[in-house]
């Protein structure tokens, strides 16, 4: 373990009329830095990030977001941007500075959202992780059957794997599945099922192209912070007109493309996605 890893602490949050769950860790007057996963994740995806970041002096919090991993599921099934928007906005009122903001696709997507429509400065930087506002409509829905497959839940853990390894075959798989746990639940019928809530899924159909795009859009309008987009050159949901499309809207943005990594970028080249990050997190101001 490293220490990082023995500093971290689970901590829970007021979010927006629910419960946050987020792991803590840093000197809590460093500059602050939030990780937004991406939808279906949580926020054990960002765990080696999170000991970088802690490690080179910043204080970290990585949460998991409404209807996922250890965060409430909304009673209305409610998972629209703006809310998560609100659940954000509340942990960053706990903060003693603007922390800067790190999101991957649906986190992203968020972050934008709330800068874009926040009336105050409500963030010191933004990192987009794979996601533009015009993202592409194949790779979008590729996930959304991923997320939609198997209702009924898995008999064991390797049957979880086996799905796993079947949506993304030029991740090696691990030969100890068991880390996937964290991203599992056994429920009342015996069999395990992802962690994330199902109505989350009917949602993402309605917040996907064209709705997403049009949102991100008008919010790039508002977005006048330090930002970066992080892009995994291999990635199937972001393609170089959106990329540029999103130059033009955001003339301060700049562009970090990680060689041999697909959408989830910090898990396929987690060397190179921290030194992208890290380097810009340095570069600001407050750095």
């Amino acid at each position: 373990m490293t220490h990082a890893a023995s500093l971290i602490r689970t901590e829970r949050y007021a979010g927006a009329g629910i419960s946050l769950c987020g792991d803590v860790g840093g000197d809590p007057s460093a500059p602050a830095v939030i990780l937004l996963h991406g939808g279906g994740q949580t926020r054990h995806s960002w765990r080696r990030a999170q000991h970088e970041l802690i490690e080179q002096g910043f204080y970290v919090i990585s949460l998991d977001a409404r209807g996922h991993g250890d965060s409430d599921w909304p009673a209305d099934a409610d998972y629209t941007f703006k809310s998560q928007a609100n659940d954000l906005r509340a942990v960053i009122a706990t903060l003693p500075r603007l922390p800067a903001l790190v999101g991957a696709s649906m986190g992203g997507a968020t972050a934008l959202y709330l800068i874009g429509n926040s009336p105050e400065p409500i963030a010191s930087a933004l990192v987009m992780v794979d996601v533009v506002p015009r993202i592409e409509a194949e790779g979008s829905k590729k996930i959304r059957e991923f997320m939609g497959a198997n209702p009924q839940g898995f008999a064991s853990l390797e049957e979880a794997a086996d799905a796993v390894a079947a949506y993304y075959p030029t991740r090696k798989r691990p030969k100890d599945p068991s880390g996937l746990m964290k991203n599992l639940r056994l429920r009342d019928d015996g069999r395990l099922h992802w962690h994330w809530d199902p109505r989350f899924i009917s949602s993402m159909e309605r917040a996907e192209p064209p709705e997403m795009g049009r949102f991100m859009l008008a919010a790039c309008r508002g977005v006048h912070v330090p930002t970066l987009l992080v892009r995994g050159m291999e990635s199937d949901i972001v393609g170089q007109a959106g990329v540029e499309e999103f130059r033009q809207l955001l003339p301060q943005l700049q562009v970090a493309d990680v060689a041999g990594a697909g959408h989830m970028v910090a898990g396929d080249r987690n060397d190179a996605f921290n030194k992208s990050v890290v380097d810009f997190l340095r570069g600001l101001p407050h750095g």
